[in-house]
């Protein structure tokens, strides 16, 4: 029985956030559609589709001009850490946030596209380089390379020695859609 509630649990790590963003997102193009339209059917008498959709991409973006405002970083700060106080909440939260970052925000991760030689095999993995230091891991000799998985959203952290490692002149994105597609898209060198 206990593999199978571990099973549940890490498979509930992947499928809750995954689809609690897909059911926030789908359900707010819904809601705001739904609520514009009717109000300019009354004034207007016509239906704009995508509207809904326009709305939540500005909302978000309105949002995120607030909350990168000086006055308000205290207030997220705050909400934050009442975040990081609840349990299982912490662990979701921190996740999603720290993997937001690495793609978007000010601390990018993936924009060392790598290759990687596996020792004792004629194998090599396309990554990214996400730590060259790894002093409070007491590692001394390694950095931390991340290689995503095509078709998914999960990926291994290989500690290799950097000798081992062969920096790619690619863009990250590109490199990324490229390992993301199993090796089908086309890329160009820089």
């Amino acid at each position: 029985m206990r593999p199978l509630l571990n099973n549940f649990f890490r498979g509930l790590l992947l499928v809750f956030p995954l689809g609690a963003t897909a059911y926030i997102i789908y359900s707010a193009v819904v809601w705001s559609n739904n609520v514009l339209n009717d109000l300019l059917f009354q004034w207007l008498s016509v239906d704009i589709p995508g509207l809904g959709m326009i709305t939540v991409f500005l909302g978000i973006a309105v949002i995120g001009y607030i909350f990168s405002l000086t006055f308000t970083r205290p207030l997220v700060t705050y909400f934050e850490d009442l975040v990081k106080r609840v349990p299982i909440i912490k662990i979701i939260y921190t996740a999603l946030k720290d993997l937001t970052e690495a793609f978007v925000g000010d601390k990018k991760r993936f924009n060392k596209p790598v290759v990687v030689d596996l020792e004792g095999m004629s194998v090599q993995r396309m990554g990214f380089i996400t730590q060259e230091d790894l002093s409070d891991l007491e590692i001394t000799d390694r950095v931390a390379v991340y290689c995503p998985h095509s078709y998914n959203f999960s990926g291994n952290l290989y500690f290799v020695p950097p000798e081992n490692i062969r920096p790619l002149k690619l863009d990250s994105a590109d490199a990324m859609k490229y390992v993301i597609s199993g090796g089908i898209s086309n890329i160009e060198a820089s």
